[in-house]
C-alpha cells in the first residue's frame, strides 16, 4: 500500500492531513501544488479534486488499486477508520460528537473565510481581506475556546490527540499571520504547546514541508 499526499505548505487543510499521517504513523509520499500559481486547476489534478482543492490523499493498494480521498475532515476519518490506534476520534459517542463538533467550528465556521478564493474575491470588490477576516477569527477562536472547556484535558478532547486538535494547530497559525490577539486564549495555547512536543505535529508544520517558501 502506498500513499501519496498532495499538500500546499501553508494550506491549513493539508496541514491537518499531514498531522494525522504523522500521529498514525503512515509513511507518505509529498505532492506540492502551488496553489498560488493554478496547480490545482491543471486537468490531472482536477480529475483526481473536482473542486480543484487541497489536500488530496492518493491510496494505492498492493493489488493496484488507487482511489483519490479529498476533503481534510473525510480523509482524517478514512485514516481512522482503516488505522484505528492511536484513535483521531474518542471511542466515547459523547466525546467523538465534540471532538467533530470543535473540528467544524474551525472547518466549516472559519476556514472557508480565509481561504484564497475568498481573499480575491473580497480585494475585486476593493475590500482590505486581512481586516475583513479579523472579526471571524476572532469569534471562531472563542467559539472553540468556550467548547473546549467543557471537555479539555491535555488536549481539546481529554488526554489523547483527536482531529480537533489537527485542526487547532493549523488555525492558531493563520490567526498570527492576521495577527490576532491570541493572549485571551491560553488553554488554547498550553494546548498547542504540547501537541508540537509531538513528532506529529513537529514534522507537519509548514515550514517543514518541501515546497515551504523560505524568507
Amino acid at each position: 500500500m502506498k500513499l501519496v499526499l498532495h499538500s500546499y505548505w501553508r494550506s491549513s487543510a493539508s496541514h491537518r492531513v499531514r498531522i494525522g499521517l504523522g500521529i498514525k504513523q503512515l509513511p507518505y509520499d509529498y505532492v506540492p501544488v502551488n496553489i498560488l500559481t493554478g496547480d490545482q486547476f491543471a486537468e490531472d489534478y482536477r480529475a483526481k479534486n473536482p473542486i480543484a482543492q487541497v489536500p488530496t490523499l492518493e491510496v494505492t493498494e498492493d493489488d493496484g488499486e488507487r482511489v483519490a480521498l479529498t476533503q481534510s475532515l473525510s480523509i482524517l476519518e478514512y485514516l481512522d477508520e482503516r488505522w484505528r490506534d492511536p484513535p483521531l476520534l474518542p471511542r466515547d459517542p459523547y466525546l467523538r460528537a465534540r471532538a467533530r463538533a470543535l473540528a467544524e467550528i474551525i472547518n466549516s465556521g472559519i476556514q472557508p473565510l480565509q481561504n484564497i478564493t475568498t481573499f480575491k474575491r473580497i480585494k475585486a470588490l476593493g475590500g482590505d481581506e486581512a481586516a475583513w477576516i479579523r472579526p471571524f477569527l476572532t469569534h471562531g477562536l472563542h467559539a472553540f475556546a468556550r467548547a473546549a472547556a467543557e471537555v479539555s484535558g491535555t488536549f481539546c478532547v481529554g488526554d489523547h490527540p483527536t482531529i480537533a486538535d489537527c485542526c487547532l494547530v493549523p488555525q492558531l497559525l493563520g490567526a498570527r499571520r492576521f495577527q490576532i490577539d491570541l493572549e485571551p486564549y491560553e488553554r488554547l495555547l498550553a494546548i498547542e504547546a504540547r501537541c508540537l512536543v509531538l513528532p506529529a505535529f513537529a514534522d507537519a508544520m509548514p515550514h517543514h514541508q518541501p515546497d515551504a517558501v523560505k524568507s
